[in-house]
């Protein structure tokens, strides 16, 4: 008899784990550094290229709402590679704009294209093909986006000194369009039914079986208290987060010094991969996963704490920003483990994009408003260490 094929889901999980690299070290810890480029270029003031940050995450929500609509329209793979394209030439128009309206005419572009690559995007690609595995495919998968933080954020400072900011968007964007139509004709355009297998890489009749109490569906999801409370839960916690990161290495850098405030900026990340990890490997699949939230958001603040008392101790920096960084992945993966055992199937196919798109546009605002409480603290001698 012959052997039946592998499981084709563990080649969408890497592809997707190469996508989410792409998708979040282009579009979500690029416009930080293309703010400083910009800024350097044209010597427009920091406040107007910070409001086309500010633009580019804003625009990304109204997408990411829709992104259920889009892929039963124009199927995954091509949504997918149109959104890389559309990102690519978001951000070669930030590297090329010679006045304010087009600076906030390419955020637009790159924010609308840069979500089909992000958190939405790589639920719906998981989905399909994990199941009972979901939580530990989900961490590695979203891994990919703190890679996507370890590799570009260094890669463009690097391409934009050395090559400029114009050939920088060019190469990069070229390179993404390329791996993306690969990955999208090649693996995301196949579906578990095509090749007759089932989820997790399960005989047919054991998958039935663990589907066989799934969740009432839910009318009205703007009526239903599980969803409203995810849906406050994830943005809160996104706000908060995004804020302080924002804002961490100017923080660190009084108490450690710019170099060493960098390093421990990497840590940070690390922590968030190895507590993404941890979590989608040891949670059990019948835990309370909003009490597993719960629990990451509690060290997150423990750790926020332990930087905000650790001014004359080192040791105690370096033990927030490990607390404070285990959380960083599970404000994103987390939520849509939730969404997937609280929800019917076709209920968290709207779920997952709705929070992840009122997330998106309360954090788009974090960065400023944490600015701002600075600078009032400071001004009433209360500044932060």
């Amino acid at each position: 008899m012959p052997s039946s094929p592998p499981f084709f889901g563990w080649k969408v999980l890497y592809a997707t784990f190469i996508l989410a690299v792409f998708g979040w070290g282009v579009g979500f810890y690029g416009p930080p550094v293309f703010l400083h480029a910009v800024a350097q270029r044209t010597g427009w003031s920091v406040a107007l290229v910070s409001g086309a940050v500010t633009l580019h995450f804003l625009a990304g929500t109204l997408v990411v709402a829709n992104l259920p609509r889009l892929y039963r329209r124009a199927g995954i793979p091509r949504t997918t590679l149109g959104g890389a394209a559309l990102l690519a030439l978001g951000v070669a128009g930030w590297a090329v704009a010679q006045s304010p309206w087009q600076l906030y005419a390419a955020a637009l572009f790159s924010g609308m294209g840069w979500v089909t690559l992000g958190a939405a995007a790589v639920n719906a690609l998981i989905a399909p093909w994990f199941v009972r595995r979901r939580p530990a495919a989900l961490g590695m998968a979203y891994n990919g986006a703190s890679v996507g933080g370890i590799v570009f954020s260094p890669l463009w400072v690097f391409l934009i000194a050395h090559a400029g900011f114009a050939q920088a968007a060019l190469w990069v964007g070229l390179a993404m369009v390329v791996v993306i139509a690969v990955l999208s004709r090649k693996v995301f355009a196949v579906t578990p039914q095509q090749l007759g297998q089932a989820p997790d890489g399960d005989a047919p009749a054991e998958s039935a079986s663990l589907g066989a109490t799934p969740p009432a569906r839910v009318g009205n999801l703007w009526c239903d208290r599980a969803f409203l409370t995810l849906a406050a839960g994830m943005a809160l916690g996104l706000f908060a987060q995004i804020g302080l990161i924002a804002h961490l290495l100017s923080l660190l850098a009084p108490l450690l010094g710019a170099q060493t405030a960098g390093l421990a900026m990497g840590l940070a990340t690390a922590s968030a991969i190895a507590g993404r990890t941890l979590v989608g490997l040891l949670m059990p699949p019948d835990a309370d996963r909003r009490m597993v939230a719960g629990v990451a958001y509690a060290v997150q603040i423990g750790g926020s704490l332990t930087l905000m008392l650790a001014a004359d101790h080192a040791w105690a920096v370096w033990a927030g920003v490990v607390l404070f960084g285990s959380g960083i992945g599970n404000a994103t993966s987390l939520p849509p483990l939730i969404a997937q055992s609280e929800f019917a199937r076709e209920d968290a196919a709207r779920v997952v994009p709705l929070i992840v798109a009122l997330s998106q546009g309360a954090y788009a605002f974090a960065p400023a408003l944490f600015g701002l409480l600075r600078t009032l603290l400071q001004a009433s001698g209360l500044s932060l260490p």
